[in-house]
């Protein structure tokens, strides 16, 4: 193998400044791609949140509207098909049928 390819040789005078910066580099990408990911993070959830929040304020609202509203509000004499003026003019007609 020869000297310039080992492992050794990157700890050399020549090799030290490549190891070097080559870290500098390593760590400036690392620092800039977090920063860049946690802040396109905090925007997504940010804007999630409010989707979230105007979602549930709509829905509140509809639910409010509907139980405010009269007409949608369950008749109970819907099913209920007497007339009680019907027996007593049964009763009190004697010619009738």
């Amino acid at each position: 193998m020869p000297p310039s390819l080992s492992f050794g040789a990157l700890f050399t005078r020549k090799g030290l400044p490549v190891v070097i910066v080559a870290l500098i580099l390593l760590v400036a990408v690392f620092w800039l791609g977090r920063a860049g990911g946690y802040s396109s993070g905090y925007a997504q959830a940010k804007t999630d949140i409010q989707t979230i929040q105007e979602e549930a304020a709509r829905n509140a609202a509809e639910e409010a509207a509907k139980s405010a509203n009269p007409f949608q509000a369950v008749n109970p004499l819907e099913g209920v098909e007497a007339n009680p003026f019907e027996k007593v003019k049964k009763v009190l007609n004697p010619f009738g049928s």
